[in-house]
């Protein structure tokens, strides 16, 4: 089985919201959750479908942030982002789960694997997890995700809808 990854708040949030949060497993064992990423969600408050979600999910594991290596502080992306890419970064070969499109950048400079809340659901579409991946996207759409009509469809094209 493949190292646990690292996730940000936005899969997490997003796939609460969407009603899709279970995807964020995807296979593995335990999913990490960096402390400061912990704590933004936590603030959202109690009744929070993010924090209900996190507080039932045995398999999520709360992790300390990692020191944040120069490499990815000249980035100056937010404390979550830096601490997942940390995290990452210091355990060579975890994937990092994120959307930010700076922090993904910053991932593919520094050799990091990542992947984004879209390549969850596509990816749980090939395994059988779900049968279509458009009602699952378009939940997460509701749910807040920034995600234009062109790169839906581009995405459903390489599952085959």
């Amino acid at each position: 089985m493949a190292k646990s990854p690292v996730v940000n708040s936005s899969p997490l949030i997003l796939l609460a919201h969407g009603g899709a949060f279970d995807l964020l497993r995807a296979g593995w064992e335990s999913v990490l959750v960096p402390s400061s990423v912990a704590m933004k969600i936590r603030r959202r408050g109690p009744m929070d479908p993010t924090v209900l979600a996190m507080n039932r999910a045995s398999w999520l594991t709360l992790v300390q942030d990692p020191p944040i290596p120069r490499a990815i502080l000249s980035w100056d992306l937010g404390m979550g982002e830096s601490a997942v890419l940390a995290w990452a970064y210091a355990n060579p070969g975890t994937e990092a789960i994120c959307d930010d499109l700076a922090a993904r950048r910053c991932a593919a400079a520094l050799g990091i694997p990542v992947r984004g809340t879209v390549a969850l659901v596509l990816g749980a579409k090939q395994r059988g997890q779900i049968e279509k991946a458009r009602p699952v996207l378009e939940n997460l759409v509701r749910a807040g995700m920034y995600l234009s009509e062109r790169v839906l469809n581009d995405a459903l094209k390489n599952v085959g809808e």
